[in-house]
Formats: C-alpha cells, structure tokens, sequence
C-alpha cells in the first residue's frame, strides 16, 4: 500500500505528487486542510512534516529524500515527451546538480517561512529575517536563470529534472499568494519559458496549485482561487 500525507498548499508535496504522476505510481492521497496536532503528525514522522511518504514498510519524510527514492524504485516512466530523467543527479556533474537543488529548496523554504509568518500577522517587510528570506529569493532566482539551458528547456536540457519540477511548482507558490514578492519575470525570460512549459504538461494539470486559507472559496480551472468578495 503507498500513501502520501501532505496539506493542502505545500509546494513541496506537489513537487512529489507531480512525480507521482511522472513516474505514473497510484497512491492514496491523505491530504490534511487543517493544522494537526503534534502528537497525529508524529504517528506518520517525528520530524512532524509533509509531505511523508509510505511505500509498503518504508516510510520517508523531506520531499528531496523522497523524489530520490521514487526515481530510483521505480524506473518505470508514463509516455510523456521530454521524458523525466531517470535520476536526480547526472554522472559528469553529480555536486553541481546536488547543490542546484539545495538551492532550490532554499528558495521555496523562504516562501514557505513567509507565508506563514504572515498568516500569523507578521508580514516581510516588518521582520528583518523575513526580509532577509525575501532578499535571498530574488538572489536564488536570478542564480537560476543562468542555469537553465537555452529557450528554457530546463536545467538537464531536453530531460525533464527533479529540479524543474520543483523550481515551477515554488513559483508558482509565490505567484499564487498574496505574499508581495515580486518574482521580476520579465527578467527572467528562461525560467518563465521553463514554468511555462512545466504547467503545460499533463502531471502539473492534474495537481493544480490548491490550498485552503481563510477567505478563498474556490478554484479556476487552472488552479487559481476565487476569493470571497
């Protein structure tokens, strides 16, 4: 039996999902639209977090460990074209890709940090560790850029990454939110094309970006939420 737990509105857990899809593996969704409490989350991982995986006996937890371990049980891959590539870190380049996606997940862990914050009433430009993650964010992004090959292809070239995938599906995140980050697109032409052509595919359409919060009432076909007037 393989599940997955994850909330509603993480990035990171629709990074794994879109995988999921990729990879082309069923599993049984638990998804969670409300804060547990500590002591039900630790019945999954003491690390109390999402997304948390089960694959028969094996249970994972930090969505970088679990995307690692899905490419490498399962070589399987649903008919898609580019293909996603069959391994998270390529041979002749194996630390520079590492570090591409630490980088990564350091960007959505800012996104993430600040949400929340501001759920809780405390916006980033009032925090100056907020303002900090917000500054690193727009560092990241223009790092990446000059990573991605040509026309926005991706960062392996005509092989869908890990690293797409979860570069698109952090964006997306902040374009979603009312978080006040501007993520400067129009200076980024390479990772716009990359997002682009990632929502196209048919394992973004089929985990659109959905989250609850206070106020949204539904959701636009693409995954954009309707707001209570």
């Amino acid at each position: 039996m393989r599940s997955l737990l994850y909330t509603t509105g993480s990035p990171f857990a629709r990074g794994i999902r879109v995988v999921l899809d990729e990879i082309g593996l069923d599993y049984e969704r638990r998804e969670e639209t409300t804060t547990p409490s500590a002591a039900s989350r630790a019945e999954w991982t003491p690390a109390l977090q999402v997304p948390t995986l089960r694959d028969g006996d094996l249970t994972l937890w930090e969505s970088g460990v679990i995307a690692e371990y899905l490419l490498a049980a399962y070589p399987q891959r649903v008919g898609s074209d580019p293909a996603l590539a069959p391994s998270m870190w390529r041979a002749a380049s194996e630390w520079q890709d590492r570090l591409l996606f630490a980088s990564i997940q350091t960007l959505g862990a800012a996104a993430t940090t600040i949400s929340q914050m501001q759920w809780s009433g405390v916006r980033h430009r009032d925090n100056s560790h907020l303002t900090r993650c917000a500054e690193r964010i727009a560092h990241l992004i223009g790092w990446l850029e000059g990573r991605i090959d040509r026309d926005g292809e991706g960062f392996f070239g005509k092989v869908v990454s890990v690293q797409d995938i979860f570069l698109t599906c952090h964006l997306r995140f902040i374009a979603n939110r009312p978080l006040d980050l501007d993520t400067q697109p129009g200076e980024h032409p390479k990772t716009r094309a990359l997002v682009s052509r990632m929502e196209d595919r048919a394992s973004f359409r089929n985990n659109p970006v959905l989250w609850w919060e206070p106020g949204i009432t539904g959701y636009e076909a693409d995954g954009t939420p309707i707001r209570a007037i």
